[in-house]
């Protein structure tokens, strides 16, 4: 905001009655552990009261709100942090301690003739704003713990705050790119084709109001990610609204990379661009002529690529991610998976009834963005179904992050593909045989329904496909190495490794079975299965220890 409209806001804020809890005045005192509760206190309260922004103002009296002016420079303090230990400046400070920081922006200016500073802060979203891992609220013109007010918790909770819906003060239509503003009227046009004869009548104005990404002519945040300008990116501030492209080799070297913000509606394409879509070669079984296809269905990516701008956490800061490796293409952006798990996605068939941005994800899918509002990931996976590519791999093992893999070439096991070719199972079961084979864990009620249909042998969770499955796909002798053999046929092993070169060392009872245990169990599971045999020959009276517990030396008991 430039000098002018913060006058005129000061000016409203100070014919207020007085303090709220949205509201604060101070004169001059700065201390840094008050100000990181107070931004607490006041995110937490505007989002109670559904206000687009808290405020607290230095250099105005409380009780008067007589104009003083301050002499407290937020940019130029220091904080003695006890994390890094050292010093930091304020404003970083204060956003390292703030979870989550929901932002805030610093305005000091000349008012009345003195010097005033006015933090601009966002409210709370979907969860408390915490100072220091202590949440704080507004109780009249005072200033308290959250937790001794849990049905205000609860509603901070239960609060969804659109973020793209929120209307973007400074920005005008101005901010917003002609081209994209065109490509947005023909995407219009093409997804509602009874509606374009009435289009072509509207003016941009009340284009953008039918299609609410204006809000009665102002501009809404989902407005400037669609069809900002590219330096209209700094009036979302401070959300991140970037879109980085990052090549790298099989050595995880980066070869080269591009950075892309708004307009994203045009620049999808431009990242698109970037992505070496090549033709691989395909023998489909029972023909000697190979097929050429594609790596990647466009439509697959486009659509991953176009989830990740619906449901980012923008709030969170974060860019969304693409990598592109010769194996295939990584997608990561900001913020939990709001369904829990894909097995959700892919076995309901109703959409989701939740969504973080749901102005952005709506005017998305009335621009042919996306599909139809909670389709689009089970949509990719039949697609890549059918074309007997792997199913895309979902990583949600961090709680703020999702990761998306599609693979970009045939797998030389040829599991998937076969499996989907060769048997009748359903989507989610060849859902969770393809994690099964490729080392994925399952939890234990999948665990259960795999079973339950004898489709999956061994003890949880070093289980393996079962033979019926590796029948039915050609991959018997795979199936023989991830499963193992009876704990007879180990033992006998062992037994004449012993009786030819007694005695010998854990070492060298190690490099006979290492190769020789299931290949689903790792390095540390062998030893333990390896420790296990030995101890079950020992209490069998057939092997004893000769040597000690740390330099063993095994030998045979004779009677």
């Amino acid at each position: 905001m430039n000098t002018q409209e913060l006058t005129a806001l000061l000016d409203r804020l100070r014919a207020e009655p007085h303090e709220s809890e949205w509201l604060e005045f101070k004169h001059d005192r700065f201390e840094p552990r008050a100000l990181g509760e107070y931004v607490s206190a006041l995110a937490n309260a505007a989002c109670l009261l559904g206000r687009p922004r808290a405020y607290l103002v230095f250099g105005i009296e409380d009780g008067t709100h007589a104009v003083l002016g301050t002499r407290f420079d937020p940019g130029a303090e220091t904080v003695k942090d006890k994390d890094s230990k050292g010093n930091q400046l304020l404003p970083l400070w204060l956003s390292r301690h703030l979870q989550p920081n929901t932002g805030y922006e610093i305005h000091p200016f000349e008012y009345q003739g003195r010097r005033v500073v006015l933090f601009e802060i966002h409210p709370a979203y979907d969860r408390p704003v915490e100072f220091d891992g202590t949440a704080y609220i507004r109780d009249g013109s005072s200033k308290t713990e959250l937790r001794k007010y849990p049905q205000k918790a609860r509603q901070i909770w239960s609060r969804q705050i659109d973020w793209s819906a929120e209307v973007c003060e400074r920005a005008t239509l101005d901010d917003l790119d002609p081209a994209a503003l065109a490509k947005a009227r023909l995407e219009y046009k093409t997804k509602f084709p009874g509606k374009a004869a009435a289009v072509d009548t509207w003016d941009d104005a009340t284009f953008l109001n039918k299609t609410k990404l204006t809000t009665r002519g102002r501009v809404t945040q989902a407005a400037l990610l669609l069809l900002g300008r590219e330096e209209s990116s700094t009036l979302l501030a401070p959300a991140v609204a970037r879109m980085s492209w990052i090549l790298k080799n099989d050595r995880n070297e980066e070869q080269d990379y591009a950075h892309f913000g708004p307009p994203f509606l045009l620049n999808v394409d431009q990242v698109l661009a970037r992505i070496r879509n090549l033709t691989v070669r395909e023998l489909p079984d029972g023909t000697l002529f190979p097929v050429e296809i594609s790596q990647y269905d466009p439509w697959v990516i486009r659509e991953a690529l176009h989830n990740c701008i619906a449901h980012q956490d923008y709030g969170l800061r974060g860019r969304i991610n693409i990598v592109e490796t010769p194996n295939g293409l990584i997608l990561r952006n900001m913020g939990s998976f709001l369904p829990g798990s894909v097995e959700t996605v892919i076995q309901q068939d109703a959409p989701l009834e939740v969504y973080r941005n749901p102005l952005l994800a709506e005017v998305m899918v009335n621009l042919n963005m996306i599909d139809t509002q909670g389709g689009g990931i089970k949509r990719m996976f039949l697609k890549q179904r059918r074309r007997f590519f792997p199913l895309p791999d979902y990583d949600l093992s961090e709680p703020q992050r999702v990761k998306v893999e599609i693979q970009g070439r045939i797998l030389d096991e040829r599991y998937t593909r076969l499996l989907m070719a060769n048997t009748d199972l359903d989507l989610f079961t060849i859902m969770l045989l393809d994690k099964v084979q490729k080392r994925r864990p399952i939890t234990p009620e999948e665990h259960r329904r795999l079973k339950g249909g004898k489709l999956v042998e061994g003890r949880y969770p070093s289980i393996v496909v079962a033979g019926k499955v590796a029948a039915a796909v050609g991959e018997k002798a795979r199936h023989i190495r991830d499963r193992g053999l009876d704990s007879q046929h180990y033992e006998a092993l062992v037994l004449a490794l012993i009786q030819e070169h007694q005695p010998v060392t854990r070492e060298d009872i190690d490099r006979l079975l290492m190769d020789k245990l299931p290949e689903v169990l790792d390095d540390e599971q062998k030893q333990n299965r390896i420790h296990y045999l030995l101890g079950k020959l020992t209490k069998k009276g057939r092997i004893r220890n000769a040597g000690s517990r740390k330099f063993s030396r095994w030998v045979l008991i004779t009677d």
